[in-house]
């Protein structure tokens, strides 16, 4: 994996959300089971709370989804409907970034791990995916 970061850019699809998010051009994205994300499809990366930020007025069209322990905030926007980004249950000072919602141009490759979240915990315990939030400093 690349250890020089770019700033991805992306949003929704009526372009009310924008953010942009510090990573490497090539990431690791999670194909996750449960039954939110088996049914947006979504696939995502994830970056340190630090390396994501909302630009303009998007925190006005965003709003939030939770279910089962509430952990998780899924953002969505309350125009169009698609959730660019959320906060996830694994990686609480995370952001998961939708690969779908990345402008073009910056991702160079991206790894798809399967993430078993209709087994959540067992699936936590034997996947790295909580450390993909912590910055290099970490």
């Amino acid at each position: 994996m690349d250890s020089e970061t770019v700033i991805h850019s992306g949003g929704c699809h009526c372009g009310r959300v924008r953010w942009q998010a510090e990573a490497t051009p090539s990431v690791i994205a999670w194909k996750c089971n449960c039954s939110d994300c088996s049914m947006r499809g979504n696939i995502h990366f994830i970056v340190p709370s630090s390396s994501f930020k909302l630009l303009g007025e998007s925190q006005q069209y965003l709003t939030t989804y939770t279910f089962g322990t509430h952990t998780a905030k899924h953002t969505f926007c309350k125009v169009c409907g698609i959730t660019s980004f959320y906060f996830p249950r694994s990686n609480p000072d995370g952001v998961s970034v939708s690969v779908a919602c990345v402008d073009p141009g910056t991702l160079a490759d991206v790894e798809i791990k399967h993430f078993d979240g209709r087994n959540w915990e067992k699936s936590y315990e034997q996947s790295s995916i909580a450390s993909h939030s912590k910055s290099k400093a970490q």
